[in-house]
């Protein structure tokens, strides 16, 4: 690939940003009948002792590589477009489509961006500290490196926002709740492209099944989805509930938080770091929030004993999900963790086969095939690559035609 060809990127080309807590993904599409990949890249190890950067383009050719200390996303993403610049004419891109974690009650459907949105997201920072400010830092450097480019944020609550109001009640008061304080569920990107996937590929009966998707990576979460929606997810006001993550602790009984604050002295500034940052797989082992590294840790007890707490609260958590919307259909795993740890997917699926009606096919699920059930099975398994990319992609064509209509004296 030329990737300096203009007229290989199409009428119009998007770039998509999705900043994690401590990576940036990046990839550049070309948009014509269907968002069409063009290349991708990552930064990962942000503010950590040594990052690594590298993209390629959709045929897998390398086009850079770097290891170096990347303070920060911003700092991470100039990097990156320093880099791409020498591979990319930016003057083509017409879009930029940021993933955005919480989108707040206000923002359900993709958004451009305005100053006056931009503030309104601020705001949420409370609801999403691990990650909106990663995100808002990405939408600040992408401004400034491509300020004729049309900004526009796609939100992972916003594929939950229809969820079931006893879904979405916290156990407080109303009057407590007010504006802002409910339920929302994230990893919405990925379920939304999950869904899609099933609906191309197996039809739209499909489709309509009563699904548990299982997100499972550094962050973990699942959802019920029926009818193409969601009953309920196991995430809720924050990304920080449900699962336990790589660091982040999961459900945990408001009653310790208290105890905490008032017989331990614990200041709330060091309560959210704990559970942010220290929880999760991370604290559980004493070693590593990665699942990997913990499988390979065969003779720890406390990584097995982690890995088995978290495999304990995935079955917790699927069955209270699959009891929400009676029963299940299939059960799809995805991320990082579910597409590419097969002893994990066992572990959550086994002990269900009885309850469920599931024949596991050990062997299909060890060599990573795609469908991981036995064509007997009640309940189909299967193993799905989720593109949050695409799903913005496939949003800044919408965007883009949208904001075409707009031009002056342009009929609609």
């Amino acid at each position: 690939m030329n990737a300096r060809d203009s007229s290989d990127l199409g009428p119009h080309s998007v770039l998509t940003i999705n900043g994690g807590s401590s990576s940036l993904k990046v990839a550049l599409y070309r948009i014509r009948e269907e968002a069409v990949n063009i290349m991708a890249g990552a930064v990962t190890g942000i503010g950590a002792a040594q990052g690594h950067m590298a993209a390629r383009t959709a045929h897998g050719e390398a086009l850079w590589e770097d290891r170096t200390v990347y303070a920060n996303h911003l700092v991470a993403l100039e990097a990156f477009f320093e880099a791409m610049a020498k591979h990319v004419d930016f003057a083509s891109i017409s879009a930029v489509g940021h993933r955005v974690v919480h989108g707040g009650p206000h923002f359900i459907r993709p958004q451009s961006l305005t100053a006056a949105v931009e503030a309104d997201l601020r705001k949420l920072i409370p609801l999403a500290p691990l990650h909106m400010p990663a995100n808002l830092d990405g939408i600040t450097a992408a401004r400034h490196r491509l300020p004729t480019a049309l900004q526009y944020a796609c939100f992972d609550t916003s594929f939950h926002a229809d969820m079931p109001a006893v879904a979405q009640r916290t156990g407080v008061a109303p009057e407590m709740e007010g504006e802002f304080i409910r339920r929302y569920g994230f990893h919405g990107l990925s379920y939304a492209f999950v869904v899609d996937d099933l609906a191309a590929r197996a039809g739209q009966a499909a489709a309509r099944q009563r699904l548990l998707i299982a997100h499972l990576g550094a962050g973990a979460s699942m959802a019920a989805i029926r009818n193409g929606k969601t009953v309920d997810t196991s995430m809720g006001f924050s990304a920080l509930a449900g699962l336990p993550m790589a660091t982040r602790s999961g459900d945990i009984d408001p009653g310790l938080l208290l105890y905490l604050i008032l017989e331990k002295n614990w200041d709330p500034t060091r309560l959210q770091h704990e559970l942010y940052h220290e929880a999760g797989l991370l604290g559980l082992s004493g070693l590593s929030g990665d699942v990997e590294t913990l499988l390979e840790a065969r003779d720890s007890l406390r990584a097995i004993e982690a890995l088995d707490q978290f495999t304990y609260q995935a079955r917790k958590q699927a069955g209270a999900l699959i009891a929400a919307m009676g029963g299940v259909d299939r059960i799809i795993f995805t991320g990082g963790v579910g597409e590419h740890a097969p002893s994990i997917r066992a572990a959550i699926c086994e002990p269900l086969s009885d309850l469920l009606g599931i024949d596991f096919d050990s062997d299909a699920n060890n060599r990573g095939a795609s469908r991981i059930s036995k064509p007997a099975s009640t309940v189909i398994v299967e193993t799905v690559h989720t593109d949050e990319a695409l799903m913005i992609a496939r949003a800044g064509r919408t965007i883009l035609e949208n904001a075409a209509t707009q031009i002056p004296g342009r009929p609609s």
